[in-house]
Protein backbone atom coordinates (compact mmCIF):
# COMPACT_ATOMS: atom_id res chain seq x y z
CA UNK A 1 0.00 0.00 0.00
CA UNK A 2 1.97 3.22 -1.33
CA UNK A 3 2.60 5.64 1.25
CA UNK A 4 3.33 9.28 2.00
CA UNK A 5 6.82 10.62 0.82
CA UNK A 6 6.80 11.46 4.28
CA UNK A 7 6.26 8.70 5.90
CA UNK A 8 9.23 7.30 3.68
CA UNK A 9 11.74 10.28 4.56
CA UNK A 10 11.20 9.82 7.93
CA UNK A 11 12.03 5.93 7.95
CA UNK A 12 15.46 6.99 5.92
CA UNK A 13 15.94 9.69 8.90
CA UNK A 14 14.96 7.17 11.36
CA UNK A 15 18.07 4.53 9.11
CA UNK A 16 20.78 7.29 9.51
CA UNK A 17 20.59 7.94 13.02
CA UNK A 18 20.42 4.11 14.23
CA UNK A 19 23.69 4.45 11.84
CA UNK A 20 24.75 7.74 13.25
CA UNK A 21 24.78 10.08 10.51
CA UNK A 22 22.59 13.05 8.74
CA UNK A 23 20.61 13.22 5.70
CA UNK A 24 20.75 16.66 3.66
CA UNK A 25 17.18 17.76 2.38
CA UNK A 26 18.90 16.84 -1.61
CA UNK A 27 20.03 13.21 0.27
CA UNK A 28 16.33 12.42 1.39
CA UNK A 29 14.82 13.75 -1.49
CA UNK A 30 17.00 11.32 -3.96
CA UNK A 31 17.09 8.55 -1.55
CA UNK A 32 12.70 8.33 -1.59
CA UNK A 33 12.66 8.90 -4.97
CA UNK A 34 15.00 6.14 -5.65
CA UNK A 35 13.08 3.54 -3.02
CA UNK A 36 10.06 4.29 -5.06
CA UNK A 37 11.61 3.17 -8.47
CA UNK A 38 12.49 0.65 -7.46
CA UNK A 39 9.61 -0.38 -5.76
CA UNK A 40 7.97 0.27 -8.86
CA UNK A 41 10.30 -1.45 -10.85
CA UNK A 42 10.78 -5.02 -9.12
CA UNK A 43 6.92 -4.90 -7.11
CA UNK A 44 4.83 -3.17 -9.33
CA UNK A 45 3.35 -0.93 -7.25
CA UNK A 46 4.23 2.72 -6.23
CA UNK A 47 6.01 3.57 -2.47
CA UNK A 48 4.49 6.50 -2.28
CA UNK A 49 1.82 8.52 -3.42
CA UNK A 50 2.66 12.31 -4.14
CA UNK A 51 3.56 13.74 -7.02
CA UNK A 52 7.19 13.62 -8.38
CA UNK A 53 8.02 16.58 -10.97
CA UNK A 54 11.11 17.69 -13.14
CA UNK A 55 12.62 19.97 -12.09
CA UNK A 56 15.90 21.57 -13.39
CA UNK A 57 18.13 20.37 -10.99
CA UNK A 58 15.97 16.39 -11.29
CA UNK A 59 13.15 14.87 -10.17
CA UNK A 60 11.64 16.46 -7.04
CA UNK A 61 8.81 15.53 -4.94
CA UNK A 62 7.63 19.42 -4.12
CA UNK A 63 5.74 18.13 -0.79
CA UNK A 64 8.62 16.64 0.55
CA UNK A 65 10.67 20.13 -1.01
CA UNK A 66 8.28 22.10 1.03
CA UNK A 67 9.15 20.58 3.96
CA UNK A 68 12.94 20.41 3.84
CA UNK A 69 13.89 23.34 2.26
CA UNK A 70 13.86 25.60 5.81
CA UNK A 71 17.18 22.83 6.46
CA UNK A 72 18.95 24.40 3.12
CA UNK A 73 22.43 22.33 2.08
CA UNK A 74 22.50 21.05 6.40
CA UNK A 75 21.40 18.13 8.08
CA UNK A 76 17.62 16.92 8.14
CA UNK A 77 16.82 17.44 11.81
CA UNK A 78 13.69 15.31 13.41
CA UNK A 79 10.87 13.87 11.94
CA UNK A 80 9.07 15.57 8.97
CA UNK A 81 5.58 16.23 9.49
CA UNK A 82 4.85 14.82 12.95
CA UNK A 83 1.23 15.36 13.19
CA UNK A 84 0.56 14.20 9.65
CA UNK A 85 2.28 10.74 10.58
CA UNK A 86 -0.92 9.87 13.34
CA UNK A 87 -2.88 9.68 10.06
CA UNK A 88 -0.61 8.60 7.43
CA UNK A 89 -0.44 4.57 6.11
CA UNK A 90 3.10 2.92 7.89
CA UNK A 91 5.16 0.58 5.76
CA UNK A 92 4.50 -2.46 5.30
CA UNK A 93 7.22 -5.30 5.78
CA UNK A 94 8.25 -5.48 2.25
CA UNK A 95 8.60 -1.70 1.50
CA UNK A 96 10.52 -1.35 4.77
CA UNK A 97 12.75 -3.96 3.28
CA UNK A 98 12.81 -2.60 0.16
CA UNK A 99 13.98 1.16 2.05
CA UNK A 100 16.45 -0.79 4.37
CA UNK A 101 17.94 -2.09 1.09
CA UNK A 102 18.06 1.54 -0.78
CA UNK A 103 19.20 2.68 2.42
CA UNK A 104 21.94 0.49 2.68
CA UNK A 105 23.19 0.60 -0.87
CA UNK A 106 22.87 4.33 -1.52
CA UNK A 107 22.72 5.80 2.15
CA UNK A 108 26.73 6.92 1.74
CA UNK A 109 26.30 8.89 -1.25
CA UNK A 110 26.39 12.62 -1.09
CA UNK A 111 23.35 14.50 -2.74
CA UNK A 112 25.27 15.64 -5.69
CA UNK A 113 26.35 11.79 -6.37
CA UNK A 114 22.82 10.68 -5.92
CA UNK A 115 21.39 13.83 -8.14
CA UNK A 116 23.95 12.63 -10.70
CA UNK A 117 22.47 9.33 -11.11
CA UNK A 118 18.95 10.65 -11.30
CA UNK A 119 20.11 13.30 -13.97
CA UNK A 120 21.92 10.79 -16.12
CA UNK A 121 21.27 10.19 -20.40
CA UNK A 122 18.09 8.02 -20.42
CA UNK A 123 16.71 8.58 -16.93
CA UNK A 124 12.99 9.56 -16.39
CA UNK A 125 14.14 12.87 -15.70
CA UNK A 126 16.24 13.14 -18.82
CA UNK A 127 13.11 12.03 -20.40
CA UNK A 128 10.53 14.06 -19.33
CA UNK A 129 12.44 17.70 -18.89
CA UNK A 130 11.54 20.70 -20.59
CA UNK A 131 13.81 23.46 -20.00
CA UNK A 132 11.69 26.53 -18.91
CA UNK A 133 8.42 24.48 -18.16
CA UNK A 134 7.39 24.08 -15.11
CA UNK A 135 5.85 21.56 -13.03
CA UNK A 136 6.09 18.51 -15.28
CA UNK A 137 5.10 15.42 -13.63
CA UNK A 138 7.47 12.42 -14.35
CA UNK A 139 5.33 9.67 -14.77
CA UNK A 140 5.20 6.39 -12.72
CA UNK A 141 5.34 4.43 -15.96
CA UNK A 142 8.52 5.94 -17.06
CA UNK A 143 9.91 5.24 -13.49
CA UNK A 144 8.84 1.88 -13.45
CA UNK A 145 10.49 1.12 -16.68
CA UNK A 146 13.66 2.95 -16.13
CA UNK A 147 14.17 0.96 -12.66
CA UNK A 148 13.19 -1.99 -14.47
CA UNK A 149 15.84 -2.02 -16.87
CA UNK A 150 17.96 -1.50 -13.90
CA UNK A 151 17.65 -4.44 -12.32
CA UNK A 152 17.99 -6.47 -15.88
CA UNK A 153 21.52 -5.12 -15.53
CA UNK A 154 23.69 -4.06 -18.53
CA UNK A 155 22.69 -6.33 -21.53
CA UNK A 156 25.37 -8.31 -23.17
CA UNK A 157 27.81 -7.18 -25.57
CA UNK A 158 27.17 -8.73 -29.36
CA UNK A 159 30.41 -9.24 -31.67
Amino acid sequence: MATSAHVVANEFLRLAQERRTALTPLQLMKLVYIAHGWMLGLRHRPLITNRIEAWRYGPVIPDLYSLTKKFGSGAVVGDLAPWFMTRAPRLDAEEKDLTQQVFDIYGDLSGIQLSAMTHKQGTPWAQTYRPDVWNIPISNDIIAEHYRQLGRGPEPATH
